[in-house]
């Protein structure tokens, strides 16, 4: 697994680890002040048919089932 594997992952799980929304998907967006990293990494999600913009917006269908494996594995490490 490579950097940009990682960020996108990292990106993934911001939609589903909201602290208002716990268990929900809601939209986030990248804002131009964030790393570089962040907004390619967004870019990259956007490419691959996961999140609806460019810079962040809702997970599609693909994203959100990407988003849930992430979520699961996130919690199998951590515990």
């Amino acid at each position: 697994m490579n950097t940009d594997t990682l960020e996108e992952m990292q990106l993934l799980l911001k939609f589903v680890e909201s602290p208002k929304h716990p268990g929900t998907q809601s939209g986030i967006k990248v804002h131009s002040s964030a790393s570089q990293s962040h907004k390619t990494a967004a870019q990259r999600l956007f490419n691959k048919g996961l999140i609806s913009q460019k810079d962040g917006g809702y997970l599609t269908d693909r994203g959100i089932e990407a988003a849930d494996h992430c979520q699961h594995l996130s919690a199998l490490l951590t515990t």
